[in-house]
Formats: structure tokens, sequence, C-alpha cells
């Protein structure tokens, strides 16, 4: 009898860890149906950071919920069960990060509060130094402050995920030391491919994945070169972090605003946020959707067997989640 033909190959789960719908709370939440594909996928979307308040981020969070819930392509998703469940039915996942610490105004029992929410995934600090550490941006990063180091066990307690992403090489670092948890950068790309601040080191690499962590390699132009976005430059950074690492410590994070005009206004509008290093090429290029759909058939071309595929198109974050959040019973 002939050989039979081995099985069909199944698409892997995509696990989106931050994208940026507007901040407002009639924001079209269907735009994250874009997202929808074979094998499923997950995607977190960034809920508040710098100027925003613990009243701001509550009323923007529970007006998407409401929206995303009545949208039968998408479902949140409170654990990696939802997840799944959301991937058989051929639905996108939603959860919630926040890109700051600031909108919990120093109260640690607004961690839960925002995980009650579905924020899962919180950067202590935005660029610049704040209550909780130092940004990277900072001409001297001191790291984790006292309320820092006792929020990120905070965090370790209610489940959310710690993400070193925007903050400073010493607080990554100190993050990757305090937290009993895996820690992940949730869309940073690597510095020893383009030399950029907000990149991160191999230093902060290599402490990031022995918590069990990942580093999400993200699709803004400025960071993976002279703003370019595309998926050729996105695999650049994918391949040095797999050399660094492996494969099982590397995930993939757009960073997309689907208000994009919007965005690079607010760029213009804000020096002490966004200074020359974000401005100086002009209007930011961003990775859509539809281009980050495309990356696994890249790394399969590349060589990448299937097993490596999967992890980083969404099997490692998906681990972190499942190691850090709390699971439903």
């Amino acid at each position: 009898m002939p050989n039979a033909s081995p099985p069909p190959r199944l698409s892997p789960l995509l696990w989106e860890q931050h994208c940026c719908l507007p901040l407002e709370r009639r924001a079209d939440v269907g735009e994250l149906a874009r997202y929808r594909r074979p094998g499923g996928s997950f995607v977190s979307v960034n809920a508040g950071y710098v100027p925003h308040g613990a009243d701001d981020v509550t009323g923007l969070l529970t007006s998407w919920r409401a929206r995303i819930a009545a949208d039968d392509r998408l479902r949140l998703a409170a654990s990696v069960d939802d997840v799944d469940a959301a991937a058989r039915a051929g639905e996108v996942a939603v959860a919630f990060d926040l890109e700051d610490s600031g909108p919990l105004e120093g109260r640690l029992d607004r961690v839960r509060h925002f995980y009650d929410l579905g924020v899962r995934t919180m950067l202590p600090s935005y660029n610049n130094r704040n209550a909780a550490g130092g940004g990277c941006l900072d001409e001297v990063d001191e790291g984790l402050t006292a309320y820092g180091r006792a929020l990120i066990r905070e965090m370790n307690a209610v489940g959310m995920v710690a993400d070193g992403s925007h903050c400073g090489a010493r607080t990554g670092l100190d993050m990757c030391e305090v937290s009993e948890r895996p820690v992940i950068y949730s869309h940073s790309c690597m510095r020893a491919v383009w030399d950029h601040p907000r990149n991160i080191t191999d230093e902060q690499a290599r402490a990031c994945a022995a918590t069990g962590g990942v580093v999400g390699i993200t699709g803004v132009g400025i960071f993976l070169g002279p703003n370019v976005a595309d998926v050729d430059a996105l695999v650049r950074h994918i391949d040095h972090a797999v050399d660094l690492v492996g494969p099982e410590h590397v995930g993939l994070s757009t960073d997309y605003p689907f208000d994009q005009g919007d965005f690079n206004a607010l760029l213009k509008e804000s020096p002490e946020l966004f200074p020359d290093c974000y401005t100086r090429w002009g209007p930011i290029a961003f990775m859509p959707p539809e281009d980050l759909l495309t990356v696994e058939r890249a790394l399969l071309a590349r060589g990448y067997p299937d097993d490596a595929v999967a992890a980083i198109l969404g099997g490692n974050f998906r681990r972190v989640a499942a190691r850090v959040w709390r699971q439903q019973h």
C-alpha cells in the first residue's frame, strides 16, 4: 500500500501582546476582529498610560468590555481556558494591559481592581521615572523604588504579568530579580540589532528568559530600524533574540495603534514624552494586523521548525499567562 499522506499542518495560536485602540470610551472595538485567523488569536489592548488616572481607566474598560462582549467575533478572556475556547470558536480573545503604573495613583489595592476588569499585564514606568522606577529615556536609571518592588510583589500575588517595556534597563533587571513569576518585555526590539533607547540589551533579554519570560518583538518602524515596519525587519530582530535566548523565550507584539494619525500628531505635541529619538524620522510606521498574520509564513520560509514557529507566534506568551494569571475553576 502507498504511504499515507501526512496530516495537514494546523495553524498555531497567534498571541498579540500589545496593541492600541484610541483611548476613548467609544473606540471601535470591532477593529480587533482584524486579528481573526485559523488557529485562533489573542490580543492585549492598552487601556491607559501616563496621562490617565484610575477613573479614566475604569471608564474605558467598563465601556470596552460591554461592547466586546456584544461582538460575536470577540471574546473577553479572563483565563487561558477562555483564550483556548475563543480559538476553537474562531473568535479573537481579548484582555487588557496598562503601559504605566500611574493609573494606580499609588494604591496597590488597585492592582486587583484592574485585574478584575481584565488587565493582565502592567508596566511599572513609561519612558521616564515615576514612583515605581526608571524609564528607558532617563539619563540615569536608579532601578525599582521600594514602592516599585512592592508593586511587583502585589502583581505576582494578584496574577498580573510584570512588563519591562518602556522601563529603564536597571529597572527591568530589578523586576526580574524581584519577581517570583515570569517577567516579559511585551513590545521591545533588540538593541544589538538597532540601537534605540526603547530597545532592550542582551543582558535584559537573558534576565527575562531566566524568569521563564518572553521578549515580544514589536512592529514599530523606529524600533526595528530607520522607520521601516516590515516583516523582514521584524524577523531580523526575532533571529537575534532566538540566537540569544532560544525560541521558547521570543514572541510577537506589534504596538499597532488603530488611530495612527492621531498618535503621530500626539508625538509632535508631547516632546516631554516623545523626544527626538521618536520623531526624527517623521510619522512613525507601524505593522498592521494584516502584516502580523504573515509572520508565520515568513518564519517557516526561513527554516524555523513548526514547534519553534508555534512557540514564537503564541505558545510562549500563552505559557506565561498559564503560569501567572489566576486560573478559573
